[in-house]
């Protein structure tokens, strides 16, 4: 699965979206800086709400559109 991140500007911003969504149950996560995008393995059906809300948490922000 994949969702569109923004506001990420450096490895730093892909490592701390990284962790905000492994702590969310996703595994196998990769965060692509230049593509403003994760990658990912949702095994325990998170809903995209939650993901968003972690992501936000963290300081960015989900681009659903």
């Amino acid at each position: 699965m994949e969702i569109k991140i923004k506001g990420m500007s450096c490895e730093h911003c892909a490592s701390t979206v990284r962790k905000a969504l492994e702590q969310c149950g996703l595994k196998s996560v990769h965060v692509d800086v230049s593509g403003g995008r994760a990658v990912f393995e949702n095994p325990s059906g998170v809903s995209i709400d939650v993901m968003a809300d972690a992501v936000r948490k963290a300081g960015y922000q989900v681009n659903n559109g």
